[in-house]
Parts: structure tokens; C-alpha cells; sequence
């Protein structure tokens, strides 16, 4: 068991946001921990990471627990190169290796192997060299590459200054220096924001086989589906527990809640009982006694409190006033550039958009995906290419960002002045359908949260009551709770979606076809996310068929040739059967090497050697020698054998 809390409590003032916690994270354990904005997730992690004091309760932690916390705005060394930053996490190894490399001058320069100056140098090697063993330091390029490689910087030059990456990037150097940390606890604050869907899957599968335990809080539905094991889920300051992944946690948090309205009306219904039998019998004398003892029955009941309902949740339906023809949009041979230089990102789209079609729009980050939207509309200009909408289209726009909002208006004034002739009434409906009610809706766009603004978008979006949406990124900022909500609300939508997402879990709920944006074109795919993987995993594995069809082929061709038409000369026979037994030869020396390798690993722990320490210095040496000469036999087998 690596954390146990009971009944932890923590006010800000007047304010409890945590309410007698209780939580246990074992070994290994795949947590996840879910809530809406202001629950108070962010606070429970930061008690539990230490950054926050607890007003009451326990927290226990294991002795020496080492405990990896990436926050949303995750610092790096801003100066520092991305290689240097991953490499400060073994620091301690780096210096041990140092360390190494001056001891052996020190031995070197020392011709008295007996003297207890080299003694004391010797043990101090044979300390240091176990720690460098037991840390891997041989492997710490090979760590670095791996974990660089599956964050997306495989391309990436390794001297570039931190300070220059973007946003995405940082978050991404972040997460892949925590996992060369690989602390005994990994924690998490929304991991999955601005990594691609090649990168998404990457860590998906690096963290299902990661071996420590994980607490994850996010808002990535199809993260939290694959990767944990138990939801914790953070309401009105209490913590609920559900096993399971997400998918499980919804109908047990349904049961949950039907099973203590029910236990909380039968209980009401018994105490109505009760009071009714005392309030009839109390002043008679012949069953004053019966009624005496319900009377302490009632006042020794543990009353159960009204259970809360549902918390409050946005309502949105998105209707159009008319119909468009069957034809929406055609785009032909679309060429997608941005800048002032014009820099090409994709060529060659092409797409046709039917009535009542709902497609999601996929791609690599910085591939032009939100630009396809913004030129589709005339927002930027094309360079190359056709777009035609179809007759009676109305088009309605939810920029990523939200910066079409003017951020200087309050915000019910940024509804009203976009529809000057709806009745007041109407517009504060419109507004507390997304729970912007009282004070809120006179605060300046600019500084209402994310969530806030995205939601008074989705305001705007249905009082226009267009028959097309285009919708950029449209979760960003939403709780699950939310998520929900709108992704029900486009699944009922009459009319036309085009929409660009990395919501994994809306892919899967509300397209009927992905069209994936590369830099020569655009494929569409008649289903959605889960149909999209299966079709590009069943291409991946038809072509490493062919590869390996096509290698067997050439292997026998090559074969074939040999035998029928033979070698062009007798040199070249003989130099082919030196290589042939060379290998064979360096085979034969590589198994040796490695076998006494082993052998001496074994008996540099005997008393008898590590005590000598002449023999000692003698096993060492040979060790050295060995493993030099067996990088150069690996070296030159590896190019014989190519």
C-alpha cells in the first residue's frame, strides 16, 4: 500500500473543499480521478503530493515513496536543451560514472596494488560501480531515445532550447522526463491534452505496462476507459469509489444513487410511521410505555440525510429553421497554406458533404486542420483549389479558442448584441441553459473560465439555429459531465456537423464517417473512430505482409541466382566463405564473452574475491577488457551480417 487517507478534511475559509476523504493507492494500482471543474481534484492532489497542508484526518504515506507529479503547467528548465533536461534525471548516475572514470585514472597512476591508498580507492570503485549497475547507466541513451521517440520528438533536434518549443511540446518534454523518473506513484493532471492520436496511443500502452501505480485526473473518456482500474470521483467535496474503468463507473454511480433515495425514502416512510404510532398514543396511559420506547428508537435512529441529486448539468439542443439541398459542400483539389509565406501544409482535398452527414476531421497536430475549417469558410483565403456550398446552407462557427468572442463585453451583453430582438427573458433562459445564471452573466468574456466561455459559444451556436456546424475542437475545457451533454446534443442534431476533434470517446459516439487530413490528401472512412483504427491497423498489417512477401521473394531469387548461375569469379567465392566463417568465429567468441562475463559477475560477490583486493583488481580489469572486446565483436558482426 503506497497511500492511505481517512476522513482527511481541508477548508479555504468558510470554504470546505474536501469533506472526510477516504482513499487508498496500492502498489501497481491504475487510479482515476474524475469530477467537475472546482471540485476540488487539483486541492486533493496537492495534499497528497505535500504542496497543500490538511486541516484534519490521516495521511499516510509508505516510508521513502518516491512520487512523480506532472501539473497542467508543468515547469522545464527554460534554458536548457531538451537532452540536457532528460538527462538531469539521472544526474546522480552521470556522476557516478564520472566518478568511475577518475578512480580508474587514481588506480592507474598507482604502481602499489598493495598500498591502502589503492585499497581505499578500490572499494570506493567497487561502491560506486554496484550503484551505476543497479541504476542501468549503461542503458540511459537507450531510455532517453525510447521515451523521446514515443513523445514525438523522434525528429527532433536534441540541442533545441526549451524556451522555444511550444506550449504542446513543453507538456509533452514534461511527461516523457516524469516517465524516465519512473517514481514508485505516477501522477497526473490531464496527460492527454496536445498529443496527437500516434502519440496518445504510444503512452497508452507505455503506462499499461508501467510499474508503479498511477493516478490519473482527466477528462479523456477513452484514456480513462483503457488505462484504469478504479474511478475516484470528487462531488461537492466528498469522494466516491467505483472499480472499474469508465465505462463501469457510469451505471454503478446510477445504482448507487437509486439505491440511497430508496433507502432514504424507506427510512422517511418509518419514521413517519413512528411519529404517527407516539404522536396517537403518547397521552394514553395504557400505551404511553409502547410509545415512550419508539420515542427512543426515533431518537437513537441514525437519520440518513437527503441524498444529493444530480449536480446541475448545461441543457443544449441544436435545431435549423430550414432545410439545405442534398448537396452541402464540395472541395476539390484543396491546397491548405498558412503565413505570409504561404507555407504548404496538405495538397489535394477532396471531399463532398452530404445532407444530415456528421464527419469528424482528423490528423496530425499542425497538419491544417483548423485551417481546412477557416478556408472552407472564407475566414482565410485559398491558394489552390475549389470549395462550393450548396443552396439554402447556413453555416455556424465554434472557433477552438473561442476568439471570435469579444472579450472586453460582459457576457450577456455578447448574447444580446448578437441577437438585438430577442426578449431579455429569452436570452437569460438561453444563458442558464448553460448554467451562466446570476452574477456570471455580467462578467467580462475575458475573464470567465474556459469552460464558461465554451459554453456561452454553444449559447450563440443555439440561438442561431444554422443548419451546419463547424465546430473546432469542441470539448476542449468541458468537464465529463459536460462532454456528455454536448455529445448528445450533436447525435440529435438534424442537420449537417463538420467538426475537427481528438475526443477519442466523441469519435467513437458521434460521426458516421472520419476523413483524415495527411500532407497528400485527404481518406475518408464510412464509421467511426474504433472503424477508422481497425481499417489503418488492417493496412499496417497487409503491408508488412507484402514487405515480408517481397523480402522472402527476393531472399529466394537471390538463392536461385546463386545456384544456377554461380559466382562471377573464385575470389569471390573465397571472400564469401572468410565472411561466412568469420561470423561463425565472432558467434563463438560473443557466447564466450558473455558467458565469462557472467562468470566473473558471480565471483566478484564471493568473500573470498571481493575481500582480496589484488584479485579483486584482477577480476576488474579482465571485466573492462571483456566488455570492450565484446562491443567490438558485436560492432563487427553487426557489418559482416549486413
Amino acid at each position: 500500500m503506497l497511500i492511505t487517507i481517512d476522513n482527511l478534511s481541508k477548508s479555504f475559509g468558510q470554504d470546505e473543499i474536501l469533506k472526510n476523504i477516504k482513499m487508498t493507492v496500492n502498489e501497481k494500482g491504475r487510479y482515476g480521478l474524475i469530477g467537475v471543474n472546482g471540485a476540488g481534484k487539483s486541492t486533493l492532489l496537492k495534499v497528497i503530493t505535500g504542496s497543500l497542508t490538511h486541516d484534519s484526518g490521516e495521511l499516510v504515506k509508505k516510508p521513502g515513496l518516491t512520487l512523480g507529479y506532472l501539473e497542467q503547467n508543468s515547469g522545464l528548465e527554460r534554458n536548457s536543451t531538451i537532452i540536457d533536461e532528460m538527462r538531469r534525471v539521472f544526474d546522480d548516475v552521470l556522476e557516478a560514472e564520472a566518478r568511475l572514470r577518475s578512480l580508474e585514472a587514481e588506480m592507474s597512476s598507482l604502481t602499489d596494488q598493495t598500498s591502502d591508498e589503492y585499497r581505499r580507492i578500490f572499494s570506493e570503485y567497487n561502491r560506486t560501480q554496484a550503484y551505476f549497475d543497479s541504476r542501468d547507466g549503461y542503458n540511459i541513451d537507450v531510455k532517453i531515445k525510447t521515451i523521446l521517440n514515443g513523445m514525438g520528438f523522434g525528429d527532433k533536434d536534441m540541442q533545441t532550447i526549451i524556451s522555444t518549443l511550444s506550449g504542446g511540446e513543453k507538456t509533452r518534454l514534461a511527461i516523457a522526463r516524469l516517465l524516465l523518473e519512473e517514481p514508485e506513484l505516477l501522477i497526473l493532471d490531464e496527460p492527454t491534452n496536445h498529443l496527437d492520436f500516434r502519440t496518445l496511443k504510444w503512452l497508452e500502452d507505455y503506462l499499461m505496462l508501467y510499474s508503479g501505480a498511477i493516478l490519473a485526473v482527466s477528462h479523456d473518456r477513452y484514456f480513462l476507459d483503457k488505462i484504469v482500474t478504479h474511478i475516484y470521483e470528487m462531488e461537492r467535496g466528498r469522494l466516491f469509489s467505483y472499480a472499474g474503468n469508465y465505462s463501469k463507473y457510469l451505471p454503478q454511480k446510477a445504482e448507487r444513487r437509486a439505491r440511497e433515495q430508496k433507502e432514504y425514502e424507506i427510512q422517511q416512510a418509518e419514521i413517519a410511521h413512528m411519529q404517527e404510532y407516539i404522536d396517537k398514543n403518547m397521552a394514553r396511559s395504557s400505551t404511553s410505555n409502547s410509545a415512550k420506547s419508539r420515542l427512543k428508537a426515533l431518537e437513537a435512529m441514525d437519520i440518513l440525510e437527503r441524498p444529493d441529486g444530480d449536480l446541475k448539468a448545461m441543457k443544449l439542443k441544436f435545431e435549423h429553421t430550414k432545410e439545405p439541398y442534398k448537396d452541402v459542400l464540395t472541395v476539390q483539389n484543396l491546397e491548405i497554406a498558412v503565413g505570409e509565406e504561404k507555407v504548404k501544409l496538405c495538397d489535394n482535398i477532396n471531399v463532398a458533404v452530404k445532407r444530415g452527414e456528421k464527419i469528424a476531421i482528423i490528423g496530425d497536430n499542425g497538419i491544417g486542420k483548423s485551417s481546412f475549417l477557416k478556408i472552407i469558410q472564407g475566414i482565410i483565403p485559398k491558394t489552390r483549389g475549389e470549395v462550393e456550398w450548396g443552396k439554402n446552407v447556413s453555416l455556424s462557427y465554434y472557433e477552438q479558442e473561442n476568439l471570435n468572442l469579444n472579450p472586453e463585453k460582459i457576457a450577456l451583453d455578447e448574447l444580446w448584441d448578437r441577437f438585438p430582438d430577442c426578449p431579455e427573458t429569452e436570452i437569460r433562459r438561453a444563458l442558464g441553459n448553460v448554467l451562466l445564471t446570476k452574477d456570471d452573466v455580467y462578467k467580462p468574456v475575458k475573464v470567465i473560465s474556459g469552460g464558461e466561455r465554451a459554453k456561452l459559444a454553444f449559447c450563440i451556436l443555439m440561438l442561431e439555429k444554422s443548419n451546419v456546424l463547424i465546430l473546432d475542437e469542441p470539448t476542449n475545457h468541458l468537464d465529463l459531465t459536460s462532454k456528455e451533454v454536448l455529445e448528445k446534443a450533436l447525435c440529435e442534431f438534424g442537420g449537417t456537423l463538420i467538426f475537427v476533434s481528438h475526443d477519442r470517446y466523441l469519435l467513437n459516439k458521434v460521426p458516421d464517417k472520419i476523413m483524415e487530413i495527411t500532407a497528400d490528401g485527404a481518406e475518408i472512412y464510412n464509421g467511426n473512430f474504433d472503424y477508422y483504427r481497425e481499417v489503418c491497423e488492417r493496412k499496417a498489417a497487409e503491408l508488412a505482409e507484402i514487405a515480408a512477401a517481397a523480402a522472402l521473394e527476393a531472399a529466394q531469387n537471390n538463392k536461385k541466382t546463386t545456384i544456377e548461375g554461380g559466382f562471377r569469379s573464385k575470389e569471390q567465392r573465397r571472400l564469401d566463405a572468410q565472411r561466412k566463417n568469420r561470423i561463425k568465429e565472432l558467434e563463438r567468441l560473443i557466447d564466450e564473452a558473455e558467458t565469462r562475463l557472467s562468470e566473473l559477475e558471480e565471483e566478484m560477490t564471493r568473500e573470498e574475491v571481493f575481500s582480496d583486493y589484488q584479485l579483486m583488481a584482477e577480476k576488474c580489469n579482465e571485466t573492462d577488457n571483456l566488455r570492450k572486446a565484446l562491443d567490438d565483436y558485436l560492432e563487427e558482426w553487426t557489418t559482416l551480417e549486413d
